[in-house]
């Protein structure tokens, strides 16, 4: 029988935030879209773009939206995947070894960056999605150990410090990254070497590396598969496993209410996190120093807004906790369709690294709460969250890049996020905050 709450252990789980979290920074919101878009557009002699449209396998798609729906698509493709894996992985006790192949086929597609360049575009998006679906889905399978290595009153503190160890190891990596970026001679290489780009896609080579070192440490610690024999159909079992959890979560109705609610409010927090840099790019035309610096003080600022988010549970409950967070973010894409200015962006992205961290920490935190002690079915559990995150992030994207490109205004696609906090504050409402939790 697994002992909970060991400290190595619990160490060992937060480590592998700090080696995944290099993707969502320097692959999802600096460098990869900055160079992205400079790759796949055209300027004139003033760097004014002048053409942004890209050949996709043949199809000629504007660079900003290829970029949005690879997202989507990714996504939508884990949604299918998830159903079929996770109750495999319960089912067959290989829970571990789902979670390695997910992150190496994450890792390996970064790593394939380093060969970007115009010629290859196409190939370039395609290892894009995969990074993101070798992302998405080893952490479903991560998340499904937070349960089993800890006891409830451990579970707001431990996803806190899961997402504090991310933004410390991603700003690191980041900060080196930009280092070699921007003064290319500090790392024995040269001006020559910036300007053609090799830098950047070195560092797209260090975020597959770190990712695939530092996720060797959780695969140690945690704990091993309980491998058992795929006796008969694999494939019916596994749906049957996944029958049995999912009438267990529709006879859940908190669980049911909750997961309603977090594919809204998830499909504005995602869409932002993923196409923040590309609308300070594209619309407010912010210098790219000033942004990263931004995007650093984000990350720094999420820190503690993540253990905010858990003081806030332990004093009022998870789901009034949860019902402030949403109602700070509804006001973020409410105030970036009227700015205007650097200045206003950088108010905006202050605040929105404060809420960042805490409304993912606790919302993870929350669901293993809602998830009936001593089940062995975490995978499946966490496979049911996933997918709505999923989901949020495939429709959230998918409208966002489809009213940009219906309008030719991507300020209205910041509209559509707003409706997105605004339904899911609505639904969080219908969920009574009680102590309980904690």
């Amino acid at each position: 029988m697994f002992q909970k709450n060991q400290k190595k252990v619990l160490n060992a789980w937060t480590m592998y935030d700090w080696a995944n979290s290099v993707h969502n920074l320097v692959i999802i919101t600096v460098v990869f879209p900055m160079y992205f878009l400079a790759t796949t557009s055209t300027k004139d002699a003033d760097g004014n773009v002048i053409n942004d449209v890209v050949n996709f396998f043949g199809f000629q798609v504007q660079n900003s939206v290829l970029y949005s729906y690879t997202i989507s698509v990714a996504t939508l493709l884990l949604v299918f995947l998830n159903p079929i894996l996770t109750p495999l992985a319960d089912y067959s006790g290989r829970r571990k070894f789902f979670m390695k192949i997910f992150c190496y086929l994450g890792a390996a597609s970064c790593a394939y960056f380093y060969f970007f360049t115009r010629d290859n575009v196409s190939f370039v998006v395609v290892a894009f999605g995969l990074s993101i679906m070798g992302w998405g889905g080893s952490i479903v399978f991560y998340n499904s150990f937070l349960p089993e290595i800890a006891t409830e009153d451990r579970f707001d503190n431990l996803s806190a410090r899961g997402f504090m160890m991310g933004y410390i190891g991603s700003v690191i990596l980041l900060v080196f990254n930009l280092i070699m970026i921007m003064k290319p001679e500090f790392v024995g290489l040269t001006q020559a070497d910036s300007d053609s780009g090799l830098t950047a896609r070195i560092s797209f080579l260090t975020v597959g590396i770190w990712w695939a070192l530092f996720a060797q440490i959780p695969f140690y610690y945690l704990p091993k598969d309980q491998v058992r024999p795929l006796a008969g159909n694999w494939l019916r079992s596994s749906f049957s496993e996944l029958g049995k959890v999912l009438k267990e979560v529709r006879q859940n109705k908190l669980v049911t209410k909750f997961l309603l609610a977090f594919l809204f409010y998830d499909m504005g927090v995602m869409t932002v996190i993923y196409v923040a840099t590309i609308f300070a790019d594209k619309i407010l035309h912010i210098e790219k120093t000033g942004l990263i610096v931004t995007l650093l003080l984000i990350q720094l600022i999420a820190i503690p807004g993540s253990f905010l988010a858990s003081w806030l549970s332990s004093k009022f409950g998870n789901t009034k906790a949860l019902l402030i967070e949403i109602f700070v973010w509804g006001l973020m894409p409410l105030a970036a369709y009227f700015t205007t200015s650097q200045y206003e962006f950088y108010g905006i992205a202050a605040v929105v690294g404060l809420v960042m961290g805490g409304i993912q920490s606790l919302s993870r935190s929350t669901y293993a709460k809602l998830i009936p002690e001593g089940t062995e079915d975490t995978a499946s559990y966490f496979g049911f969250y996933d997918i709505v995150e999923k989901i949020a992030i495939t429709v959230g994207t998918l409208l966002f890049g489809f009213v940009e490109q219906i309008t030719g205004n991507m300020r209205n696609s910041v509209l559509v996020i707003l409706v997105f906090f605004i339904i899911g504050f609505l639904l969080m409402m219908r969920i009574p905050s009680r102590k309980i939790y904690n």
